[in-house]
């Protein structure tokens, strides 16, 4: 045993042991103690060897304990079937604070027995977050076991996608680089993959199956392209899109259309598994529409237009349509979902706003903030653009940089922001409908057991796209 990993051990004074290939928890509840902090903490600022022990370390804690990363595929499957019903899954993207965050979202679901959460970050998150996909798995671990989550963690890649001018320029280059992202998520433990490659769709063309031929099989290429990557026990839940975010609403007709290309040309590739989801674009956008004052303009959801596209998934086996950039809607808009069988809706920036305009957040840490974003995210700025729009559209830009020192910000600031962030997502969760939704997932979701002999190291960060709520 090298020094780091005796290291990391040592944080739980001989409470947990080597065993076999994984470990042995002598005293559980030593797991829910500020012993666990500083392995993540380790996890995440650690020297080199000291990261990749803590992250080895926590992955098998989970293993031992029941949280393990795993697929959400069968359960959408059980939905597709009309085994279970009334509820939406949140995908929560959590780009600040990531370990208090995701220890606020624990709470909130242990308190209400809500099991069918996914917790997710975008390519794009991964670069400005700084948060690669190991360090992520390990993060979200940690939250569980210092909060006694024992349910199965559904950890997503939201947005692999293919950006369209590059691939303009170099398509087998830009799949290749989605394919390395989707390899790296994999191994870290992302179970469930949003393969995106919407910004395909040519609406050139005359016909919906001209529109969608791109669409349709790169994303059959890239699902066949993880069916090989998984590991034994797993069906990663792959997750397919029709209309990018932000552009004009999808149709059932569309739908369509790109279900008969996509089948066939993933039948070309092999017997493989489909897609258990189809994201669609009804009328919101990422981020939300920032105004001159900084406020953000009202959606026109077409909830109509969901409900009917969630019923055409569902003809072809799926949970249901997606919605995505639903964070920043009326609070009175989230009731809509369930009640219309949406799958799966992602959220994500109204969290970032609740932390970064919080009143415990340091005025002068903000301050350097914004300075730091009028010296280096100025590509952000649009012509016309007042202040408050530049900065509310650019400042996701200065959470990688400031990352540790918001990490370290005083642990009275960190509980009163979590505080508020837990009500948030309790409030998420029931309107949602995925209160007791742990008996649905313990029912249909088996997480095999897998030991690590070492986490895969950490990559480079693909800047592009610029998707994510």
């Amino acid at each position: 045993m090298n020094s780091a990993t005796r290291k990391a051990l040592d944080l739980f004074g001989g409470a947990v042991v080597p065993a076999g290939a994984g470990v042995e928890i002598r005293d559980p509840a030593l797991l829910r103690s500020p012993a666990t902090d500083q392995l993540v903490w380790l996890a995440v600022f650690g020297g080199e060897a000291e990261r990749d022990a803590a992250r080895w370390l926590l992955w098998e804690l989970g293993q031992a304990v029941g949280v393990r990363p795993a697929s959400i595929h069968d359960l959408y499957m059980a939905r597709g079937r009309g085994e279970c019903q009334g509820f939406t899954v949140p995908a929560i993207n959590v780009r600040m604070i990531a370990y208090d965050t995701a220890r606020a979202i624990f709470r909130a679901a242990l308190v209400r027995k809500a099991g069918a959460i996914l917790i997710e970050i975008a390519r794009s998150e991964i670069a400005y977050t700084e948060q690669r996909p190991a360090e992520y798995v390990a993060v979200l671990i940690g939250a569980a076991l210092r909060e006694g989550y024992d349910l199965p963690l559904f950890i997503q890649g939201d947005h692999c996608q293919v950006n369209a001018k590059k691939y303009a320029s170099d398509p087998e280059g830009e799949v290749g680089e989605v394919k390395n992202l989707v390899a790296e998520e994999v191994a870290a433990g992302f179970y469930s993959i949003d393969v995106d490659t919407s910004t395909l769709v040519d609406l050139s063309f005359p016909t919906l199956e001209e529109q969608q031929r791109a669409n349709y099989e790169r994303a059959a290429e890239i699902t066949a392209f993880i069916r090989g990557l998984e590991p034994e026990g797993v069906t990663v839940s792959v997750g397919a899109e029709i209309g990018e975010v932000g552009h004009k609403n999808s149709t059932v007709e569309e739908l369509h259309a790109f279900m008969a290309g996509y089948r066939q040309a993933l039948a070309r590739l092999g017997d493989h598994v489909g897609i258990s989801k189809i994201s669609v674009q009804t009328g919101t956008s990422h981020g939300g529409v920032v105004l001159p004052d900084g406020s953000i303009a009202e959606v026109k959801l077409d909830i109509k237009a969901l409900e009917d596209l969630s019923k055409a998934a569902r003809e072809y086996g799926m949970a249901g349509a997606v919605q995505h950039g639903a964070s920043t809607l009326p609070s009175n808009a989230f009731g809509n979902f369930a009640r219309v069988e949406t799958a799966e809706i992602h959220l994500a920036t109204n969290f970032q706003n609740i932390v970064m305009d919080h009143p415990s957040l340091p005025a002068e840490l903000r301050q350097r903030m914004l300075a730091w974003l009028d010296a280096n995210a100025q590509s952000e700025r649009k012509s016309g653009d007042t202040d408050e729009q530049f900065y509310y559209r650019a400042r996701k830009r200065a959470i990688g940089p400031f990352k540790k020192e918001m990490w370290g910000l005083p642990e009275s600031v960190r509980s009163t922001i979590a505080a508020d962030l837990e009500q948030t997502f309790g409030f998420l969760f029931d309107q949602l409908g995925v209160n007791g939704t742990a008996s649905l997932v313990r029912r249909f979701i088996k997480a095999p057991v897998q030991h690590h002999a070492m986490l895969a190291k950490a990559g480079t960060a693909a800047d592009d796209p610029d998707a994510g709520e």
